[in-house]
């Protein structure tokens, strides 16, 4: 009797349906994880890619360089970006994800963009002095290929900031000062961006990262630091360093750009990035002090 009871409730169990949802799309988060760490130098293979090459990681992206040619890989951006067209990428995609290229700049540079499912994106750029744009992009579509491998394979390194880093520095707080209201813009609010490590508003943008070209302006004081005051364009660019906390050679850089909408950077647009920089630039933390 036992057994014919078992047998007959067993006979109402049903196997599971098989899974058939399918491959998962995959987003910016689950292939990088926490935006802030990432350590896009370990998306990029330099023996593979760009032999003899040496690799900077900054906080949000890796900089190779090669004689004349420079590999930029890096930022994570989410922006619109007109440029970025798709192209016919020749090597192995994850699901969701899309590979594009984009015409900007397009006889010095190549350009590509990693996106994924979420609409976030790696832009990536090869550039150098040369005139062979094919040989260019060959450089480009091995590094995203390189990327890749490394994103599928579960191989994102992730950056570690000391004591004293500025990596370790919310941007955002330093621009949420009345200190600013003119530079910025009457009501403007600070936005941070994807990776934690730069913030914008209004008209002034700050950015912390490591620096991988060294300053050409004339050194000033501004804040209690060394800094350097150049116009680029429509921005107005205001920099200083410091030594890299656990980056032996290396500096640490926070640059301050206000941009001119009327046009042009003038006196003026300066005259606005040099009150900002003495607002921000003593709240910095400085290795050694307290």
């Amino acid at each position: 009797m036992f057994c014919a009871l078992l047998t007959a409730a067993c006979s109402t169990t049903r196997a599971a349906a098989p899974d058939q949802s399918g491959p998962t799309p995959l987003t910016a988060s689950a292939a990088l994880g926490d935006f802030g760490t990432v350590d896009y130098c370990s998306l990029l293979n330099v023996a593979a890619v760009a032999p003899g090459a040496v690799a900077v990681p900054t906080f949000e992206s890796c900089q190779a360089a090669r004689g004349a040619q420079t590999i930029r890989l890096g930022p994570l951006a989410f922006d619109s970006d007109p440029n970025i067209k798709p192209y016919d990428y020749p090597g192995p995609v994850p699901d969701g994800v899309a590979v594009q290229q984009s015409m900007f700049n397009d006889r010095s540079a190549c350009t590509r963009a990693i996106t994924f499912a979420d609409g976030n994106r790696i832009d990536l750029t090869v550039t150098d002095t040369g005139t062979d744009q094919a040989a260019r992009c060959g450089v480009a579509d091995a590094t995203v290929g390189s990327a890749l491998t490394a994103i599928t394979a579960g191989k994102v390194g992730r950056l570690t900031f000391p004591d004293r880093s500025w990596g370790r520095v919310a941007p955002c707080v330093l621009l949420d000062s009345h200190d600013l209201d003119a530079a910025a813009g009457p009501g403007s609010r600070p936005t941070t961006g994807l990776s934690g490590h730069t913030c914008i508003r209004g008209k002034v943008s700050l950015a912390l990262t490591v620096e991988t070209t060294p300053p050409s302006a004339p050194p000033e004081k501004l804040g209690g630091r060394d800094a350097h005051v150049r116009p680029a364009g429509a921005f107005c660019l205001v920099d200083t360093t410091q030594p890299a906390p656990g980056l032996p050679g290396r500096r640490e850089l926070a640059e301050i750009s206000v941009v001119e909408t009327a046009g042009t950077a003038n006196d003026a647009t300066c005259a606005l990035a040099r009150t900002a920089a003495t607002s921000i630039f003593p709240r910095l933390p400085t290795p050694g002090k307290p």
